[in-house]
Order: structure tokens, then C-alpha cells, then sequence
């Protein structure tokens, strides 16, 4: 009978793969051990071997394609067999638990089918595509911002029965960044106001409704405040959306009458003015009422301002003549390229948010003279086989500490606490697609020759992608050095299921107090994250003074 090869899952944290390469097709024979294709996994790149002997004789993934665990990939058998029947008893098993919902979806669309037989039935009056051929214009709540989902009216400049221009305010809506005016943008009597002042509308809500004087608008009213177009409004590109902005405010004047004291302008001719620093009370608005909109901010100039009235007085002339200081405008370009996520970004991402919305973090800093442990590495590095690392020195001292602070060295498990008697340090190392953790297993009976090649190794496989689970799983405690990068000091997020994380900062010369004198130091900070469920502040300062101790006086880590 044929085998079903379904994806692996490869690593603890793997929940899909990306099918990288084939390296067999259909029709070749397979032997047991066999790669058959490179999976990238979250981790790394990863061989899939063949457990069977046979001949391939169906793909189901192409190159490229993400699917998930347990996921049918191909099938192997013997040459010439019938594969289908063992393909379709693997999906019908998958179907069986998806059919009930299938046969729901089904039903959906009859209900709304009666729905809408049923909706023209209600009002009696006119469709709101026969209204529009009739002129009438029904005006719904815009999506004034990226995040807003409701308006709150905050006030109607115009009630039922009032004529209405197409750039006239009707209204102003208060939404989640301002409070913003409303145009109608259609000329004819206001029949209808929907939402009363202080009341909220969802977005695409109607919110009013223009046309001839006497036209019935029962039947739109009776369909609905949901525009039928809402959703694909909903998903037009933001920037068909700006440029509608900025049109309709081009030709939306806002009304100033002469016994109003108060300069209005429409919103885009406000922001131009701020821009230019231009004073609107200087421009002459060409709109109704001597309303000011964007052409006329574009077409002023500081010697066309009007001329002030000879009662003025003469420091009120002096300081309207004066030019007002003209920014210059720069036009840029809104420009982005986008990616798919990788696989490894994907677990990042997930696992990171995970610890840092359910672990409560908190960090501890101090700061390490590393007089000492400079000149031990100089010496030390003089007769190794290989050359040791300021790192390398971190980790082997963070074992030892771990040893002494059994607390700190814990995870949290819901209902009890694992201390971890063994000291597998997890060291953090940043690739192309994100970051990779593998383990220094028993650091601290390791010397620091044995870790630094073994650090070394981790590096280069994983730069490489050739790490295996084994390399990066089951880590008790993880350090991450940014010091190389110059970085003072940073803190980072707890690599679950670690209770804590030591983030390494860089050795700066800075002046130092010793014996009563100021002399030059080499200062290195180190920042220890914790999570409060296993670790308290005590407990973790306690290990961060016996770690201070060991690195100022590395000779302790020999003993």
C-alpha cells in the first residue's frame, strides 16, 4: 500500500514549513534515507528524509509554498500503483470535522437571498440608485482617519428644509483624532437629517440626505443605513482616500459672514497657510461670503494682502505690510516595498509578544570594572588553543553564578516551578532572517577554550542555517551581547521558557573613582530581565553581585 509523507514537524516551536526544494520528482525511485526535499522551518533549512522505499508518485506541494504541520506533501509506493485511494482516505479524514461547517456556509447565503427578497417590500418609495438619477445625493459618515469606525455629530450647520450649495458645511464631526467638517457636495434642500446632535454613526452611516424639494426618500431610509458599496469603500487604498481629501477640500469653502469675527477657511487651506506661514486673516477668500479655499492661499502674495483702512493706527499698518516669512514647500514621495514573513520571523514574533504579555518583566542594571578581565584575556589568549571572547567569559561566569543562585536559574510551569540543577546557556546570535538561540549545555563545567569553539561553531552553522533542533532547544538561562555594536546598555525580552535573560552592553572607558582618585575605568553594564513569577528583586540583585564579583575578579572562575 502507498505512504502518505506528510510535513514534519521539526523544530518544539514549528507550526508550518516552507517547502524550499525538491530533490526528487515524480517517477523517481526512493530509497529509504533519501533526502527528499529542504523544508525552512523557524529555525533553519532543513533535509526531509525518505523512511521508504519505493517510487514518488505524487507531489503535492510546489517549491515555495507554506503549508502546515501534518499537511500531505507526496506519496510513495510501488511502481504503477493506484496512489489515489490512499491520497483520498488521508483528506476525507481531514473533510469529515469541516463538512458540518460547509453545509452551515450553505444555508447562509439562502437566508440573505430571502433577506433581500423581502428588503424592496419595505418603504414603498424609491431605490437609492433611482434617487440619485432623480438628484437626490444621500450623504453618509466619511472615513475621516485611518482608525476611525464611528462619527459623534458635534454640530448641524444647516436643518431640514435649508438650501444647501455643494460647498457648504453641513455639519462637524468629532471622530478618534478631531473634530472635522462635513461637506454635502450636492446643491438642492436638506429632506432628511439622520443622526441628531451629540448622537454617533458608523462609518458609511447616513448621516443626511439633498435633492428637489418633496422628494420621497422613504425607500432608502427603509433599506438601511448600510451602504451597499461600505465594504469596498472600506477597502480602498489609503491613498485614493488622501487624494479624495484633498480634492474635496480644494473646492470646500467654510463660511465667514462679515458680522463674524472669526477667520474660516477650509481644513486644507488652513494647513497650506500654516505651512507658508501665510496669515489668513491677510487673504482674501474668492468662495461665498468671502470664503477662503486652497486657490486662494496658492495665488496670494504678501503685497496683494488688502490694505488696512486709514483709522488704522500706524504700528497696527506697520506690521501688516510686513512680509510674513515664507517656508518653502518640499514635495516628497511616499515609497515602501513589502515582503511575505518568513518562517522565522513568524515564530519570533509570536513567541517574543507571548513572553512579554504574559511574563512580568523587570530589569535590573549594574555596572562591572573589567580592568581585571581585560588582562586576563590578554594572558589567557597568549597560550589557548583558541582566542577567548569577552562573551565567552560572561557566559562561563553566568554558569558558575547559576550554580550559586539555583532561583534564578528556574522556569515557570503554571501550577509549579521547575529549578534546573544543570546550566544550559542559550546565547543569542543575530542571522539575515532574525535571531537564532543555541545552547552551551553544562557551560559551567566547561572551559573557556571548549566554549569559545563552541560558540564559534554555533556561529558558523548558524549563519550557515545548518543548526539542528538539538542545537537550540533546551536552554535554562540566555545571554545576549550587543556590546560588539557599541551599545551602552539595552534590555531584552525572556526567552521562554528561560526565567531570566542577561543583556551585555559594551566595555566603555569612562573616568572612575579608585582609592580617592579619578582615573580612567573600563566599565561594562550588564542588565539582568526576570520574570517576577519565578525571580524576585532581591534574588536577582544577589545574583547580579556574584556575577559582578566573578567578572571583577576573574580568577575566581578557575577554582
Amino acid at each position: 500500500m502507498a505512504d502518505v509523507i506528510k510535513m514534519p514537524k521539526m523544530s518544539d516551536t514549528m507550526t508550518e514549513g516552507v517547502l524550499a526544494k525538491w530533490h526528487k520528482k515524480v517517477g523517481d525511485k526512493v530509497k529509504s534515507g533519501d533526502v527528499l526535499a529542504e523544508v525552512e522551518t523557524d529555525k533553519a533549512t532543513m533535509d526531509m528524509e525518505s523512511y521508504w522505499d519505493g517510487v514518488l508518485l505524487y507531489v503535492g506541494i510546489e517549491e515555495g509554498t507554506a503549508v502546515p504541520v501534518d499537511a500531505i506533501m507526496a506519496v510513495i509506493g510501488k511502481e504503477g500503483e493506484d496512489y489515489k485511494a490512499a491520497l483520498e482516505a488521508e483528506q476525507s479524514g481531514s473533510q469529515e470535522s469541516a463538512s458540518p461547517k460547509s453545509e452551515s456556509k450553505d444555508e447562509a447565503p439562502k437566508a440573505e437571498d430571502k433577506k433581500e427578497e423581502s428588503a424592496p417590500a419595505q418603504g414603498g418609495g424609491l431605490s437609492e440608485e433611482e434617487l440619485a438619477a432623480k438628484g437626490v445625493t444621500v450623504i453618509r459618515m466619511p472615513l475621516l482617519s485611518d482608525t476611525m469606525t464611528e462619527g459623534v455629530i458635534a454640530e448641524w450647520h444647516k436643518k431640514v428644509g435649508d438650501k444647501v450649495k455643494d460647498d457648504d458645511v453641513l455639519a462637524d464631526v468629532e471622530t478618534d483624532k478631531a473634530t472635522m467638517e462635513v461637506m454635502g457636495y450636492a446643491t438642492g434642500t436638506l429632506l432628511h437629517i439622520g443622526v441628531e446632535k451629540g448622537a454617533a454613526a458608523k462609518v458609511n452611516g447616513i448621516i443626511a440626505i439633498v435633492g428637489p424639494e418633496g422628494t420621497d426618500v422613504s425607500g432608502i431610509l427603509a433599506g438601511g443605513a448600510e451602504s451597499p458599496k461600505a465594504k469596498d469603500q472600506s477597502e480602498a487604498p489609503k491613498e485614493e482616500k488622501q487624494a479624495a481629501t484633498a480634492d474635496s477640500s480644494s473646492s470646500a469653502p467654510v463660511a465667514e459672514s462679515s458680522s463674524d469675527s472669526r477667520v474660516k477657511a477650509s481644513p486644507l487651506a488652513k494647513k497650506i497657510a500654516k505651512d507658508k506661514g501665510i496669515d489668513l486673516a491677510q487673504v482674501a477668500g474668492s468662495a461665498e461670503g468671502g470664503r477662503i479655499i486652497k486657490k486662494d492661499i496658492e495665488n496670494f502674495k504678501p503685497s496683494a494682502a488688502p490694505a488696512k483702512t486709514e483709522s488704522a493706527s500706524a504700528p497696527a499698518a506697520e506690521k501688516a505690510t510686513a512680509a510674513a516669512p515664507v517656508i518653502p514647500t518640499f514635495v516628497g514621495e511616499v515609497k515602501y516595498t513589502e515582503q511575505p514573513v518568513s518562517q522565522m520571523r513568524k515564530v519570533i514574533a509570536k513567541r517574543l509578544a507571548e513572553s512579554l504579555f504574559t511574563a512580568p518583566h523587570f530589569y535590573l542594571t549594574v555596572s562591572i570594572d573589567m580592568d581585571n578581565a581585560m588582562a586576563a584575556r590578554t594572558a589567557i589568549n597568549a597560550v589557548a588553543p583558541v582566542k577567548v571572547s569577552f562573551n565567552d567569559i560572561v557566559i562561563k561566569a553566568v554558569a558558575v553564578a547559576l550554580k550559586k543562585h539555583p532561583a534564578v536559574n528556574s522556569s515557570w510551569g503554571g501550577d509549579k516551578i521547575r529549578f534546573n540543577e544543570h546550566t544550559n546557556i542559550g546565547v543569542a546570535m543575530a542571522v539575515e532572517d532574525g535571531l537564532l538561540v543555541p545552547v552551551v549545555r553544562f557551560a559551567d563545567g566547561k572551559s573557556l577554550s571548549h566554549i569559545s569553539a563552541e560558540v564559534k561553531d554555533f556561529g558558523g552553522k548558524a549563519k550557515a542555517k545548518k543548526l539542528q533542533p538539538a542545537d537550540w532547544e533546551g536552554s535554562t538561562f540566555t545571554v545576549s551581547n550587543l556590546g560588539m555594536f557599541g551599545i551602552d546598555e539595552f534590555t531584552s525580552i525572556i526567552n521562554s521558557p528561560d526565567g531570566a535573560i542577561l543583556s551585555v552592553g559594551a566595555i566603555q572607558q569612562v573616568p572612575v573613582v579608585k582609592n580617592g582618585a579619578v582615573v580612567p575605568g573600563n566599565v561594562m553594564k550588564l542588565t539582568l530581565g526576570c520574570d517576577h513569577r519565578v525571580v524576585d528583586g532581591a534574588t536577582g540583585a544577589q545574583f547580579l553581585q556574584t556575577l559582578k564579583g566573578l567578572l571583577e575578579e576573574p580568577i575566581r572562575l578557575l577554582a
